[in-house]
C-alpha cells in the first residue's frame, strides 16, 4: 500500500482495528452463547453484539479523527513544507505549531531545515562571488547582440527555436506570436527554408543567402548559417524594426532536448506549457462570457515573461456590476475590444503544441471550448498539483498556493487575467522540481497521480 497517501493508510489501519474488534467481540459472544446453552439468551446476546459493534466503531472513528487531525495532517503538511524547501529552494518557514503533537519531530525538522538553509546560503554566496564577473560579461554580450541591426533566429535541426533577438521578435510578431521552442516554420515558408539548407549541405558550405516568404506573404532577405557540428542553424534577416528594444530570448538547453513521440512519456521539462486565466461576466460557462484572457509560456521549466498573451474581450453583452467589482473591467473598457471568436482563434495559434495549465482548469476550459472546435491541447490543473504536493486536506485556492510557494501577486494585478496567469505560472514552475523529486517525472506520471485528486472541487479564484 506504499502508493497510498499516509492519511488513507492510517484510515485503513483504524478500519482494520474496528473490524478486528467487532470480530473478536462476536467470536467471544458466540463462544459464550454456546457454553451457556440457553436458547432464550439469544436475544440478549444479540443486543450485546449490536451495542458492542456500534460502540467499537464509534470509538475507532473518534480516535481516528483525533489521530488524523493531530498526527496525520500535521505530518503531511510538514513533509510538504520540507519538500518545498529541499526541492524548490524556497526559504519557507516550517510551522512548528501545526506539529505540536508530534513530539520532537517538528523542532528536529525545523533544525535540520535551518542548517540546510544556512549551508545553501553559504554555497550560493560563494557561487555568486565566483560567477559575478562572468554574469556581468554575459549581460554585456547580450546587450551588444540585442543592438545588432539584424533579426537573428537560432534553431535546432528539426526547426525548434532556441534563440531569437529583439528584431526577430518584431518580425515574428508580424506572422504569429513569438514563441521560444516553437517552429521556425510557423513564421517562415518551410519549403524555401529546407530547400536552402539542402542546397548548402550539397555544396558543403556553412553560409548562404536566402530570400524567404513569411506566413503573411511578406518577403524577407538575409543569410543562413549552419553550425559546424550539425547541432542547428541560424537565420539572419533584415529586420522590420531596426530599433527594436526587446531583449534576447534564448535557452540553449533546448539543443539537448529529444521530444518523445508520445506526450505521456515526455519529461515534464521537455514540454512547453501555456498557463492562462480568464475573467468573465459571471460563473456560469453556459450563460456568461469572457471579458479578458491572459497567458504566459513556460519553456524548459522557466517562465518566459516576454511571451505573454493579453487582451480584453467584448462579450457582446452588459457586464454585471458585481463582476466589475471583482475584476475591475467595465463596459467602457471592452467597448472597442475584439469579439471572443477572434481572440479565440489567435489564442489557438499562441498555444500551438503546448500543454494548457490553469488553476481550476475545468472552469476556464469550459469557456474556451464553448464556441468553436474544442482545444485539443493536453490540460493540467494546478489545483490537482497542489493536492499532490501539499495533500488533499490543504487549502488549494490560488492565494493559498502562492502563499505556500512565496509567490507574490501584486494587488493591482490580482483578478486580472494576465496577473493571475503569471502568478499561476510562477507557482507551477516552483511545483515542477518538487514533483520531479517525488518521482513524477513524465506527463503520464503526473496525470495518473492527479486522477487520485479528481474529486477536489474549488470555487473559481
Amino acid at each position: 500500500m506504499t502508493h497510498l497517501s499516509l492519511r488513507l493508510r492510517v484510515f485503513l489501519f483504524f478500519c482494520l482495528i474496528g473490524i478486528g474488534g467487532i470480530a473478536v467481540v462476536l467470536g467471544a459472544l458466540v463462544l459464550g452463547y454456546r457454553q451457556l446453552g440457553v436458547p432464550e439468551a439469544f436475544s440478549a446476546f444479540t443486543t450485546v453484539a449490536i451495542t458492542a459493534g456500534f460502540g467499537i466503531l464509534a470509538l475507532a472513528t473518534f480516535v481516528w479523527r483525533l489521530f488524523d487531525e493531530n498526527i496525520s495532517k500535521p505530518i503531511e503538511a510538514l513533509a510538504a513544507q520540507i519538500r518545498v524547501r529541499a526541492d524548490s529552494g524556497i526559504d519557507t518557514v516550517l510551522d512548528e505549531k501545526a506539529a505540536k503533537y508530534l513530539g520532537d519531530l517538528g523542532p528536529a525538522a525545523h533544525a535540520i531545515s535551518h542548517k540546510l538553509g544556512e549551508a545553501s546560503q553559504a554555497t550560493a554566496e560563494t557561487v555568486a562571488q565566483r560567477t559575478g564577473r562572468l554574469e556581468r560579461q554575459r549581460a554585456q554580450l547580450l546587450r551588444i547582440l540585442s543592438d545588432i541591426p539584424v533579426a537573428v533566429i537560432v534553431a535546432t535541426p528539426d526547426d525548434q527555436i532556441v534563440l531569437y533577438d529583439g528584431q526577430a521578435a518584431d518580425l515574428m510578431e508580424q506572422e504569429a506570436s513569438a514563441r521560444l521552442n516553437g517552429s521556425v516554420c510557423d513564421y517562415l515558408d518551410a519549403a524555401t527554408l529546407h530547400k536552402t539548407l539542402a542546397k548548402m549541405k550539397k555544396r558543403k558550405v556553412t553560409r548562404g543567402p536566402i530570400a524567404i516568404k513569411g506566413k503573411s506573404g511578406a518577403i524577407y532577405s538575409g543569410h543562413v548559417r549552419v553550425f559546424d557540428d550539425g547541432s542547428g542553424y541560424m537565420i539572419m534577416l533584415e529586420p522590420l524594426a531596426p530599433d527594436a528594444a526587446r531583449p534576447l530570448v534564448y535557452d540553449f538547453d533546448l539543443f539537448d532536448q529529444a521530444p518523445a513521440a508520445d506526450i505521456n512519456q515526455s519529461n515534464l521539462r521537455d514540454l512547453t506549457f501555456v498557463v492562462f486565466d480568464s475573467e468573465t461576466t459571471g460563473l456560469d460557462p453556459q450563460k456568461d462570457d469572457v471579458v479578458q484572457l491572459g497567458a504566459v509560456r513556460i519553456v524548459n521549466g522557466r517562465v518566459i515573461a516576454s511571451e505573454t498573451f493579453e487582451t480584453l474581450v467584448n462579450p457582446g453583452r452588459t457586464i454585471p456590476a458585481q463582476s466589475t467589482k471583482v475584476h475591475g473591467i467595465s463596459n467602457a473598457m471592452v467597448k472597442d475590444a475584439p469579439a471572443f471568436a477572434d481572440v479565440r482563434q489567435k489564442f489557438q495559434t499562441y498555444v500551438s503544441k503546448a500543454v494548457l495549465v490553469a488553476h481550476n482548469a475545468p472552469f476556464d476550459m469550459a469557456f474556451l471550448n464553448r464556441d468553436g472546435p474544442a482545444f485539443e491541447n493536453p490540460v493540467m490543473d494546478t489545483v490537482h498539483l497542489s493536492a499532490i504536493v501539499f495533500g488533499g486536506s490543504a487549502v488549494h485556492t490560488l492565494d493559498a498556493l502562492c502563499e505556500r510557494l512565496e509567490v507574490t501577486i501584486p494587488d493591482d494585478l490580482r483578478h486580472t487575467a494576465l496577473g493571475d496567469a503569471m502568478a499561476t505560472a510562477q507557482a507551477f514552475a516552483a511545483l515542477l522540481p518538487i514533483l520531479e523529486a517525488r518521482g513524477f517525472k513524465t506527463f503520464s506520471d503526473v496525470r495518473k497521480e492527479a486522477l487520485k485528486h479528481r474529486r477536489i472541487l474549488e470555487v473559481h479564484e
